[in-house]
């Protein structure tokens, strides 16, 4: 059971980290996008 539970845990803290890395990529393709605006402005 211990060893099941740690299992989820893990699983769990990559969903976390997987879903924080596609709120990273977002958060730069939107600086990225307004710079670029701003830059051809």
């Amino acid at each position: 059971m211990p060893a099941e539970t740690q299992n989820t845990v893990t699983d769990r803290e990559q969903a976390v980290e997987g879903e924080r890395g596609a709120l990273v990529a977002v958060l730069l393709m939107v600086i990225l996008g307004v710079a670029g605006i701003f830059a051809v402005s």
